[in-house]
């Protein structure tokens, strides 16, 4: 099932559809001079002004930006894994040289995903330029080796083996590299400025703000003094009062937050340059600038600033008039992208909303900042002292031990090995978890710990929350895509058509083997691979004449009623993309092995929807498609993605992937071009993205762990300028994925069991997303996807009393299992079907051309013999309402809070006739005996304490009049080692 989506490449058409890609909305590079009184420069320098105003100027406006999500980017929570997964808990570290000469280490532990008992190894590459970490699926019949890890990461050669540390004390160690990737909290600074004053000496030599000034710094944080304070200092005296009395301090999503005020540093008459108090905002990498004034008085520069080592500036402006902030980020020129970018306009009148924007955007910055070349360049620098420095001392004590134990390979666990060594390994093992847990414990004290979401906001509701879409789906998925609100879905069973809480309609029977398909619904066109080997084809169908069987239930189609479908020269296809764009006309691109068959469609856009008023019987729709040209290659594409020129005339391109490289090939003229070269001894592609970066062509390139951007530039003749750009970027997922979906301003990446969220512009991590059994199933439109939970339950159990504990209402997060689905004995694997809208990601709402193909007399059509075994009620007894009900109940008894009224679902509402499903005496057994369910599942499992603990940190947030659950159907919590999705 894996590979049919490697071929087929699910996300290859997303790019267009979710918002063009564009850079603009970060700012833009100004060279920005500073003078005196006398119009003197007296400094210069180039800094990305990021203002939240587009230039009115140009026709492309990519995205409409009426909200911004605010998002911490590369969360510690997902990025520190030494400290997550593996310190206090038993793993394997190694030492070895590379093929330089350059020494590394290799930390692998075998852990569950997130408490959800799915296996998997994770590892951790430690070198001078940074740490590189993967997931690695764990297979009980195959022995992983430690050079199998490091080929992974593509590291194949090497100067020494590498060998095992036993040493405990290596757990320290490892941790310090760790703590090199930045700090958990922070120093920010604050300067006041008055109305004019133009240097940095007049600024720093206020001794006094505002009243709106201090009401700015109580929206920050807390006044606290000095003296005394045991809390994160940022570098300010805390016993004798040599930096000042008091200091603003606060602690955002789990990081504590000192702030260097300018008023509050001590002041002195006599230095006009304020040294004391340059010294502390000076040595910051990000400064708010408060400035007094109106709009029209001369603006902030950060050339005003003598600094070498301020990055960020965050010029805020308060407006007494409608109670607002105004906000401008000033980044210097080195300083990668970071989010959240500005609304437009940069106004914000909700005081809450613009603290955290702030406190965001002010993280994001430094963290940002440190992989500027400066920083960079001296955290190379330390990290290779620290690590050659431990080399050194660890090497010759591994010289000195020769045994088996040291010999090892990864997750041998010497079953045959004496009874004394045995012991002895135990005895090790025992002290190395000790040793690991009192340096955790030492370590969270101390406050250096990364935070986790039991202290940021649990309840916020994210872009990527899920949407129940068809519960407890029974067959197995090959590929699907949207038509209007409803799916269209190749099965085992043949060709249905789902809706949300509504029967089955089958549409094609199980004859005939779909294996990527595309609903075009503006063009009324269903266009599918069916995969036979040397009999496939490529079939087009109008959805106007299959939307009527469905309404008028005239037939089932089997394969041999679409011989008038198949398209002329297709025998033999496996894999097919078409354009995005299909405004310059629709373009399919059908690979055969080697050849490249390039088919159009002969009707324009308005011809088309016209000649809908002739009788489907009186023409085909392949009479609508002409051949144009073939084109070969060298070997058969694995992926294929078409690429829009900007004249559409001569300069379209087909990107290409086979062997150990990308191409891109000309359509008018069939020359092939190298795109990328892939350095790597085995090569899983994944998919080729088109994006347009304000108008022009891209491609998100996704391969193993690596995503890369390149831009390509067109010449004259349509032939593409392939070389490196400033503009070009890459980043590495964490665990190997089967699909890319390109959301902007998101990237989610599919694997088998998680999604993992970056963003598009940077490719930093916003957040991981724990599904198991996950499968993407389409992402034209909405993205859908099915995933498994799992059901407590006798084999034998009803599909009645199943629904009732496992409705996608009901909040499972006490009952998920922490054992393998297929290791548990009465429990019962299920698929749902989910729906990510796209609107939530891309912050505006998608037109479809089509309204949902089913109509509401279908909705009562009896499923025909083809599909008998289909269950029309997707094994559920109750009705969604009903199933609301019994979940707010449920809720209820967990959360012991007293029964209430429960408020009436408000509305539209279906006006057919749903056959009755259960009858009233059984709903109320199963609303009487579910939450019993529930809670006798929790006691009985083996995380008992867990969900003890669970249950108390959400009694706590409903004690401070919180909602403890999401209103979406997938809820995601991450804590610190056990992360929870609950899929409801």
């Amino acid at each position: 099932l894996i590979k049919c989506f490697f071929s087929s490449s699910v996300s290859e058409d997303l790019g267009c559809r979710r918002g063009e890609f564009s850079r603009k909305h970060y700012g833009s590079v100004e060279l920005l001079i500073s003078s005196d009184a006398d119009g003197a420069i007296q400094r210069a320098g180039r800094f990305r002004v990021e203002n939240g105003i587009s230039d009115e100027n140009t026709d492309y406006t990519p995205g409409t930006w009426h909200r911004t999500d605010v998002h911490l980017e590369n969360p510690e929570y997902h990025t520190r894994w030494y400290f997550k997964y593996f310190l206090g808990k038993v793993h394997q570290n190694y030492i070895g040289t590379d093929a330089e000469k350059t020494p590394f280490f290799l930390s692998v532990v075998l852990s569950d995903q997130n408490n959800q008992r799915v296996p998997q190894y994770r590892s951790i590459l430690w070198r001078k330029t940074g740490t590189q970490k993967i997931c690695l699926p764990y297979c009980p019949t195959k022995t992983l080796s430690v050079k199998s890890i490091l080929s992974a990461m593509s590291l194949d050669k090497f100067e020494k083996s590498p060998r095992e540390i036993l040493d405990p004390e290596i757990q320290k160690d490892l941790l310090v590299l760790e703590e090199q990737e930045g700090s958990v909290n922070f120093k920010f600074g604050v300067l006041y400025a008055k109305d004019g004053q133009l240097t940095d000496d007049e600024m720093f030599s206020n001794e006094t703000g505002s009243e709106s000034f201090q009401r700015f710094l109580g929206l920050m944080g807390d006044k606290i003094t000095l003296k005394g304070w045991t809390g994160y200092r940022g570098g300010l005296d805390t016993k004798n009062d040599t930096t000042g009395l008091f200091s603003v301090y606060t602690v955002y999503q789990g990081h504590e937050i000192m702030f260097h005020v300018s008023t509050m540093l001590p002041y002195s008459r006599e230095n006009k340059q304020q040294v004391e108090r340059k010294r502390h905002i000076g040595n910051d990498i990000v400064t708010i600038v408060f400035q007094e004034g109106e709009e029209s008085s001369p603006a902030f520069k950060p050339s005003m600033i003598r600094s070498h080592f301020t990055h960020i500036f965050a010029l805020v402006r308060y407006n007494k008039q409608n109670d607002s902030y105004r906000l401008k980020v000033f980044s210097e020129e080195s300083v990668p992208l970071f989010g959240p970018p500005l609304p437009s306009p940069p106004v914000f009148t909700n005081h809450r909303e613009f603290r955290d924007f702030v406190l965001v955007k002010l993280i994001n910055a430094e963290k940002a900042t440190l992989e500027t070349p400066t920083f960079a360049q001296k955290r190379q620098r330390t990290l290779d002292m620290l690590i050659r420095s431990l080399y050194q001392d660890l090497m010759p004590d591994l010289h000195k031990v020769n045994n088996m134990l040291n010999r090892r390979s990864f997750s041998d666990v010497l079953p045959e090995s004496p009874k004394s060594t045995r012991k002895k390994e135990e005895a090790r093992q025992a002290e190395f978890v000790r040793l690991g847990q009192a340096l955790k414990l030492k370590t969270t004290v101390k406050g250096d710990v990364p935070p986790n979401l039991t202290t940021t906001s649990l309840c916020k509701k994210e872009p990527w929350e899920a949407q129940s879409f068809c519960n407890n789906f029974p067959h197995e998925v090959v590929c699907a895509d949207s038509w209007g609100q409803s799916l269209l879905v190749s099965t085992d069973a043949g060709i249905l058509l789902v809706d949300d809480d509504q029967p089955l309609v089958q549409v094609f029977d199980k004859t005939l083997q779909i294996k990527q398909m595309h609903v075009l619904e503006a063009l009324d066109l269903l266009i599918a691979r069916t995969d036979k080997g040397k009999d496939s084809r490529l079939l087009v169908f109008r959805l106007s004449t299959v939307q009527k069987d469905i309404e008028t239930k005239q037939m089932i189609r089997s394969k041999y009623d679409c011989r008038e479908n198949k398209l002329e020269r297709t025998k033999g296809c496996h894999l097919y993309a078409v354009n995005t764009h299909h405004s310059s006309g629709l373009r399919i691109v059908v690979a055969i092995r080697n050849k490249l068959l390039l088919v159009t469609k002969k009707y324009s856009l308005c011809n088309s929807l016209t000649s809908r008023s002739r009788p489907s019987s009186s023409y085909s729709p392949v009479e609508e498609f002409q051949y144009i040209r073939e084109i070969c290659l060298s070997d058969p594409p694995v992926v294929m993605t078409l690429v829009d020129g900007p004249t559409g005339d001569s300069d379209n391109m087909i990107c290409v992937a086979y062997r150990h490289q990308f191409d891109l090939v000309n359509e008018s003229t069939g020359e092939c071009y190298r795109l990328h070269h892939v350095e790597a001894s085995k090569v899983n592609f994944v998919a080729a993205i088109d994006v347009y970066e304000d108008g022009e062509a891209g491609l998100l390139l996704c391969y193993n762990y690596t995503c890369q951007y390149r831009k390509v530039y067109p010449l004259n003749g349509g032939s593409p300028l392939i070389q490196q750009s400033a503009s070009d970027f890459h980043f590495s997922w964490n665990q190997v994925p089967y699909a890319v979906v390109c959301a902007f301003p998101y990237i989610l990446a599919f694997t088998i069991d998680s999604i993992e969220i970056r963003l598009v512009v940077n490719g930093n991590l916003v957040h991981t997303a724990v599904v198991p059994g996950l499968q993407l199933v389409a992402s034209r439109s909405d993205i859908y996807f099915k995933a498994t939970a799992t059901v407590s339950g006798t084999s034998n159990s009803s599909s009645k009393e199943m629904s009732s504990r496992s409705s996608p209402q009901t909040p499972i997060t006490y009952e998920m299992s922490e054992c393998p689905l297929s290791s548990l004995e009465g429990e019962v694997p299920y698929k749902n079907l989910y729906k990510i809208p796209l609107s939530n990601l891309v912050g505006r709402s998608i037109e479809r051309p089509l309204k949902s193909p089913l109509v509401p007399k279908v909705v009562t059509t009896p499923i025909c013999s083809g599909i008998a075994s289909v269950p029309v009620t997707h094994s559920l007894s109750l009705s969604r309402m009903e199933i609301k009900e019994i979940a707010s109940r449920t809720r209820k008894e967990l959360l012991g809070l007293l029964d209430e009224p429960i408020p009436k679902t408000e509305g539209p509402q279906k006006q057919e006739k749903v056959p009755q499903r259960q009858s009233d005496s059984k709903q109320e057994a199963v609303r009487s005996t579910s939450s019993d369910r529930i809670i006798s599942s929790s006691s009985e499992s083996n995380s008992e304490k867990h969900h003890l603990s669970t249950r108390s940190d959400t009694d706590t947030i409903a004690n401070r009049g919180e909602s403890p659950l999401s209103n979406s159907p997938f809820q995601l919590t991450c804590l610190y080692d056990e992360d929870i999705v609950d899929l409801k």
